[in-house]
């Protein structure tokens, strides 16, 4: 791979595209992103360009992507809402990978999830999966990285959990909490994309950290971290769910869907594959114990205020 190689990352001024994006400069690489958010503040101090992702006119989408090597694929949505659908987003992606081939990109890398498939009853995990068999038939060279859990000063879920641990005497778990998951830092997918983005061969990696949790030792080791040992107690699904769809409603956002929940407790954010990352939940709680969950993170603020830097929303 060319130091002075162009890639695109889609969604570069959010999440985990941001942390590609940094290690690819870094590397001395010309990066491109494809956003929704053109105007939001940014780290990159224009050297980064951005362009939209011009979805409804594919030509423009293509000329975004031509001349580039490589294409870091992170556009996907949570859930289902009145803007955006998993659907839609579906759609969206195989567009994006039909300009892909057109512009003459060379490689895609892709982030998807954990135990996707065409026949899962969850709609998120089933959009995931006809996107992974889409780059499989596309001629494209391809790396699919299917992570479980991101964190990182950014995330939403282990934040999230860390804020409700700061605010309620008692933590509730769906079920009895036994299901597993296996959190990977930002900067480690970041690393494994970026890696793979100098590689040829066509991979399938479960982009999973060197720690396996319950959840209900997740919600432990959160609480351990930030000085909130809290009484964790078992609920019913559907108790857990009301309870943070009426926190979801108090924040204006939505906290969790029951889809969500289904999936958890359906072990789909665990595989039994050796880690991908090296960084430890457990480390970076430790270092970070001040500033995680002192803020709500809200999903729906980030895709409506398309101004703010996304860390600040």
């Amino acid at each position: 791979m060319n130091s002075r190689d162009i890639h695109v990352v889609t969604g570069a001024f959010g999440f985990s595209g941001k942390y590609i994006a940094e290690r690819l400069l870094a590397a001395g690489h010309i990066v491109r992103t494809l956003t929704n958010s053109p105007d939001r503040g940014n780290p990159f101090h224009g050297r980064v360009a951005a362009y939209p992702y011009n979805f409804d006119d594919p030509d423009k989408l293509v000329e975004s992507l031509r001349g580039a090597s490589v294409l870091y694929n992170n556009y996907w949505v949570r859930f289902n809402y009145r803007a955006f659908s998993h659907a839609k987003a579906v759609e969206n992606s195989l567009k994006l990978f039909d300009a892909a081939k057109k512009a003459g990109i060379k490689r895609i890398v892709h982030i998807s999830i954990t135990n996707p498939s065409l026949d899962s009853p969850f709609e998120y995990f089933r959009g995931k999966a006809v996107l992974e068999e889409a780059i499989t038939e596309s001629g494209l060279s391809y790396a699919i990285l299917r992570p479980a859990v991101l964190f990182g000063k950014e995330d939403i879920l282990i934040n999230n959990i860390a804020w409700l641990l700061r605010r309620f005497p008692v933590f509730g778990v769906f079920g009895d909490g036994k299901y597993r998951v296996q959190p990977i830092y930002a900067g480690d997918l970041a690393d494994l994309a970026v890696e793979q983005g100098g590689k040829r061969e066509n991979v399938v990696i479960d982009a999973i950290g060197p720690e396996t949790f319950t959840f209900r030792g997740l919600v432990k080791e959160i609480g351990r971290a930030i000085g909130k040992r809290r009484p964790i107690v078992p609920m019913p699904p559907l108790t857990g769910y009301l309870f943070g769809n009426f926190v979801g409603f108090l924040q204006h956002d939505v906290m969790i869907t029951y889809d969500e929940v289904r999936g958890l407790m359906a072990g789909l954010l665990y595989a039994d594959s050796p880690p991908a990352g090296a960084t430890k939940l457990t480390e970076w709680l430790k270092d970070n114990a001040a500033v995680v969950g002192m803020r709500y993170s809200n999903e729906l603020k980030r895709r409506s205020d398309r101004n703010r830097a996304y860390e600040k929303l």
